[in-house]
């Protein structure tokens, strides 16, 4: 069967390893499920074919030279690399491999940006007039550089221009955003027995923040909250009321709540009803369960306590969260 998804990761000095592995590592898995049939041949392109160091220290070889790579392109993916200064990481952006990527996109089917690649991508002028992200960590600069791109930093990642050009958040959210490309090309089928072989927790959908409700808050400088906050994620079905949480850290309920407050910056019942959302918005995203049966698993018991929950984190309704976010098979 003939290769019908050319690949090509653009590779330069310092570049982000997993950058270029995570994404490759998810097209050759493709390959692997359908026992070919995905045709994904992935080829490294650099400013000169040969060796290239990444930022890990770790050398790649560029198969091809930017001028080698011709114009039979179906999906260019544009990794990125962060300089360390006073003011913390900056994006780096090489003139040479810019003007290479604006002329390559002309002839690319689709356009991908991993990271700090977005940089890459709106020094091109291909973001202008868009929607994109970006690693969180840059993306003040991104929105500074180039004020026509509407930056966007909490998606995983962003596809815009009727799937022409997709931006990605930042380090592991490649293999989010390549998993979402081999959904496109393939099927949701596919691309979830890519997830399973990674053991990915979940294949992520590009409207979900790039940190989790755990993650989204800092650590706290006590152990034995960040021990309660991993439990009760893994017991949102269970009665969590302020009573209960406090009874399991041996403390009264009201200086409980003050502990756990000034730790987390948000109160023990808005932090409960914020994890179940994220689970809520999971099951919506994967599958066409009923909303009771939504509401029961995430723990938030009926259809009104998922409604009331969801207009106040989210501003929106079950339904249509479900109608924007659902992933159906290919």
């Amino acid at each position: 069967m003939p290769l019908s998804h050319r690949v090509v990761i653009v590779v330069f000095p310092d570049v982000d390893l997993l950058d270029v592995t995570g994404p490759a590592e998810v097209f050759a898995l493709a390959n692997r499920e359908t026992a070919g049939r995905a045709g994904y041949q992935v080829r490294l392109a650099g400013p000169v074919a040969g060796e290239v160091r990444t930022s890990a220290g770790v050398r790649l070889l560029a198969d091809l030279a930017f001028d080698e790579v011709g114009g039979q392109v179906d999906t260019l993916l544009v990794p990125g690399a962060v300089d360390m200064t006073e003011d913390g990481p900056s994006a780096r952006i090489d003139t040479d491999v810019v003007a290479w990527v604006k002329e390559a996109a002309t002839h690319a089917r689709r356009v991908a940006s991993v990271c700090v690649g977005a940089h890459v991508l709106a020094a091109a002028g291909l973001l202008d007039g868009k929607t994109a992200t970006t690693h969180w960590s840059t993306a003040a600069q991104l929105a500074a550089d180039h004020p026509a791109v509407t930056v966007d930093p909490d998606p995983i990642f962003v596809r815009t221009d009727h799937g022409r050009l997709w931006t990605g958040a930042g380090i592991s959210a490649c293999l989010d955003l390549a998993l979402a490309l081999v959904a496109e090309d393939l099927g949701e089928d596919v691309a979830l027995a890519v997830a399973r072989q990674l053991v990915m927790y979940l294949k992520r959908q590009g409207g979900q923040s790039q940190f989790s409700v755990p993650l989204s808050r800092p650590a706290s400088a006590r152990r034995d909250i960040d021990e309660l906050r991993l439990w009760i994620a893994d017991h949102l079905d269970e009665d969590l009321s302020a009573g209960v949480l406090a009874a399991r850290m041996c403390l009264s309920e009201r200086h409980f709540a003050r502990v756990f407050t000034q730790e987390t910056g948000v109160g023990p019942a808005a932090y409960v009803e914020a994890a179940r959302v994220e689970v809520a918005r999971r099951l919506l995203e994967t599958n066409d369960s009923p909303l009771d049966q939504v509401a029961a698993a995430a723990g938030l018991g009926s259809v009104e306590s998922l409604h009331r929950a969801f207009k106040r984190q989210l501003a929106i309704t079950p339904a249509a969260y479900r109608r924007r976010f659902r992933t159906r098979t290919a």
